[in-house]
């Protein structure tokens, strides 16, 4: 399909009241200044025609790999870039600028299909599919999240049986980002143990559909589906060897929250940097409303939550950089990032008044966006337990 390119310049710029980017090195700065160029080019002048018709701009994953955008922290030998988790972060930053439904893609290549490939899988496995993934000939997605189970995906039912030479999955996976286009599927079922198993489900395998979900109000640049499995026969090297229990999935889910730390931020910078413009150019009582005292408390606390945001960002990349990053910290990060652009978002969307809502300024669209950003990879709600059991040592899931 084509999209209406916009004439609107993107004359993004990014705030760092606390001179972060002298903890970067030049590598980083220069790779997110790439990235940034990259979305001002490919993705602002498309992206509200995209959103406005609910339409997945396709053509831009294999863009996204020659980008180097999926796994950039998978050893370069399988086709990807060796980076480390600040560049990485500052990646998701700038796509999620773009548009969360864009790094919701990338997250899912990234660290839900390559990172669970890369970290349990045999080499024969890596060998055969990272390097088109990285490349984006591939586009994969990650079935984890049922039906009926979502904040509880202990109680999956999907399963597979042995039936010797493969296995027989059935099931159902609901609300998986890049369904309806990917190639392959990370899966997560109980086989006949109980025990939860990954496994590579590849496009074309009897049984195997990816119904696409439509009437979204969110992430509408991003195509969403279910994975249905009816008596599909998956291969026996096409299970991920070193996954065992619930594990496997969960680790995934921290790599990717950890890039939704930092791509919240992105979006929230975005809705800041509209908003100060905005705010110095629109008159109102003959002087530019950025001159009362009310607007320019918004700008200030704005400008205020962004910048703890960014700390928050740079010690967790460093954390992670040292192998030392938890699930509770990366769980405070999720929470706090996407909550904190979320109220950038609306007071933004106020500070534009009702050209807040059209797909002039971008503030709506990431306003959509976050609602759901807030909700997967952990619930604002549940990640408040992770980190009350973390602090008791009392889980209050059970």
């Amino acid at each position: 399909m084509e999209f209406y390119q916009s004439n609107k310049v993107d004359n993004f710029e990014s705030p760092d009241f606390y001179q972060i980017d002298d903890l970067l090195t030049e590598e980083h700065l220069l790779i997110r200044q790439s990235v940034r160029d990259f979305i001002k080019k490919e993705v602002s002048p498309i992206i509200e025609d995209a959103a406005q018709k609910a339409v997945f701009p396709a053509y831009l994953v294999k863009k996204f790999g020659e980008m180097g955008l999926f796994g950039p922290t998978i050893p370069e030998k399988y086709g990807a870039g060796g980076l480390d988790y600040i560049a990485y972060g500052l990646m998701m930053q700038e796509v999620e600028r773009g548009d969360s439904g864009l790094r919701s893609m990338a997250s899912v290549q990234g660290s839900l299909v390559m990172y669970p490939i890369y970290e349990y899988g045999s080499e024969s496995q890596k060998q055969k599919y990272l390097p088109k993934l990285a490349s984006g000939e591939y586009l994969g997605c990650f079935g984890l999240t049922e039906p009926d189970f979502g904040s509880n995906p202990a109680g999956m039912k999907t399963r597979i049986e042995d039936k010797g030479d493969y296995y027989l999955l059935n099931g159902s996976k609901m609300w998986i980002s890049n369904a309806p286009m990917a190639d392959i599927a990370v899966v997560w079922a109980k086989n006949e143990q109980g025990r939860i198993k990954g496994l590579i489900v590849e496009r074309g395998m009897e049984g195997f559909s990816t119904p696409e979900i439509h009437q979204k109000w969110s992430l509408r640049a991003s195509c969403t589906g279910e994975l249905v499995f009816d008596n599909v026969r998956v291969p026996k090297e096409n299970l991920l060897p070193n996954a065992d229990g619930l594990r496997g999935p969960l680790g995934c889910l921290d790599s990717a929250r950890y890039g939704i730390a930092w791509g919240a931020l992105g979006a929230a910078m975005d809705c800041y940097d509209s908003a100060k413009k905005y705010a110095l150019e629109r008159i109102q009582f003959d002087k530019p409303i950025a001159s009362f005292q009310l607007v320019q408390k918004k700008l200030a606390e704005m400008l205020t939550e962004i910048t703890k945001a960014q700390l928050i960002c740079w010690r967790l990349g460093m954390l992670k950089n040292a192998g030392k990053a938890t699930t509770a910290q990366i769980s405070l990060a999720k929470r706090n990032n996407v909550d904190m652009a979320l109220k950038i978002a609306r007071e933004a969307r106020q500070l534009h008044g009702g050209m807040g809502i059209t797909g002039e300024y971008p503030i709506m669209r990431h306003l959509m966006n976050l609602e759901s950003v807030v909700t997967y990879e952990g619930t604002h709600d549940i990640h408040l337990l992770i980190l009350g059991a973390e602090i008791t040592g009392i889980s209050a899931f059970k």
